[in-house]
């Protein structure tokens, strides 16, 4: 059995979480592979909005295995009050949730020098979520992190002071406030909510998974133009949230992976810093903001709305080998009278359909327009309802990419799905 891999292709927000959470019940095992609680995973039934952070996407069905994998960086804080929200929610995480040993814990020092880093760029701020996410990574990498499995040694304390000893040294060298003590208890009480859960050997038990015969689906976070390698550098994430990173994330070979899953919406957003060649700075703009509802699941910060861009899209189906394409968020575009969609860059007088190196070059998108359904599409449930200019515009970009569009998502909750 192979693992199909389900990843976002834009700069993240594409709606991971509820598409999991349609596609859980085909599978067995649901496993996150790269990323921390800088992921909002929006998941929504019963008229009730979950937005879930580290914890994988199956965990509201009660059958599906679900697995933090190593590639994932993990703060006891909030991983902590995700538990105790599903708890009040009747959910049981206790029973089907495991947690890598080789997964990367996030120290409260990991957090405030990730503030302290943003600070001192001044303007030339990334944008970061100021979760402690680069820092952990950073320490991964430079091999002085702690890990889940540390936290079971007789002298983790030790560990994690001397790390911390660390931080407040590096601290120093910049012109911030600090106050690391102020999380350290709630940090540790989340360790001891960490102990509850089993703590596995994930490489091995997803090889078994899938050697037993297992369905399983990978799951990524964040989007694929923020991979730390090919994404809009240095406006990025400190993971790798390709494809490829399912394979080190969880431990499993290349050709262990099935089915690739692309999801994209409609048009695209981004938070925080970093380029956006179809970004609307208008009108437009605030109304696909508004009608979206675009304010990031995790910061709360409005997001920057744009057009569909195809030169993007495409480079991404590239790099993760889409097999399937999902659609989300067609319904946002409903009132609209027409829809554009960036085929090519107009960069220095010269086109081109492919993602330049240097990210501060003055970008054109060349635009083809659509014209605009204008149906309320939020209560069709068939293939066949959907409006002929929406066909079109879904036609338009499987021709352009070379992938079917096999899923499109018309609504929040998880009847709002569109199975081709």
């Amino acid at each position: 059995m192979k693992a199909d891999v389900l990843l976002g292709l834009q700069w993240g927000d594409e709606g991971k979480g509820k598409v999991v959470d349609v596609l859980a019940p085909k599978y067995d095992v649901v496993a996150r592979f790269q990323g921390g609680p800088n992921a909002g995973h929006s998941l929504e039934f019963n008229n009730i909005k979950h937005v879930l952070h580290t914890i994988p996407s199956g965990i509201f069905h009660n059958q599906i295995i679900n697995i933090i994998g190593n590639g994932v960086v993990l703060d006891p804080i909030t991983f902590a009050k995700e538990i105790e929200s599903l708890e009040q929610m009747g959910v049981n995480p206790t029973e089907s949730l495991k947690l890598s040993q080789k997964a990367h814990l996030i120290l409260p020092s990991h957090r405030e020098l990730d503030a302290a880093s943003e600070v001192s760029k001044g303007k030339g701020k990334i944008g970061s979520t100021l979760k402690g996410i680069g820092p952990t990574y950073m320490d991964k990498t430079g091999r002085n992190g702690l890990r889940v499995g540390d936290i079971l040694r007789p002298d983790f304390k030790e560990r994690y002071n001397l790390l911390k000893e660390k931080h407040n040294n590096i601290l120093k060298q910049y012109d911030y406030q600090s106050n690391i003590e102020q999380y350290e208890e709630e940090w540790f009480k989340g360790i001891e909510t960490l102990k509850r859960f089993e703590i596995i050997e994930s490489e091995h038990e997803v090889n078994q998974y899938l050697k037993e015969g297992k369905k399983m689906l990978a799951e990524g976070a964040q989007g694929s133009l923020l991979d730390i390698d090919f994404g809009s550098y240095p406006f990025v994430t400190s993971s790798n949230t390709v494809c490829a990173g399912a394979c080190t994330g969880l431990g499993i070979a290349p050709s262990s992976i099935g089915e690739v899953l692309g999801i994209f919406k409609a048009y695209c957003t981004r938070v925080g810093a970093g380029p956006f060649p179809t970004e609307q700075e208008n009108e437009t703009g605030e109304l696909l903001r508004k009608i979206g509802h675009e304010f990031g699941a995790t910061t709360g910060r409005p997001r920057r709305c744009g057009w569909l861009d195809l030169v993007a899209l495409k480079y991404a189906v590239m790099l993760n080998g889409v097999t399937a394409l999902i659609m989300t968020k067609a319904d946002v575009l409903d009132t609209f009278d027409t829809i554009k969609v960036a085929t090519a860059y107009s960069i220095n007088g010269k086109v081109t359909d492919r993602m330049p190196f240097d990210i501060d070059v003055e970008i054109t998108p060349i635009y083809k327009e659509f014209k605009g359904w204008k149906t309320n599409i939020s209560g069709m449930t068939t293939e066949g309802e959907l409006p002929k200019e929406l066909m079109e515009y879904i036609q338009f970009i499987e021709k352009e990419t070379g992938v079917p569009v096999k899923i499109v998502s018309v609504g929040p909750a998880r009847n709002a799905t569109i199975v081709r």
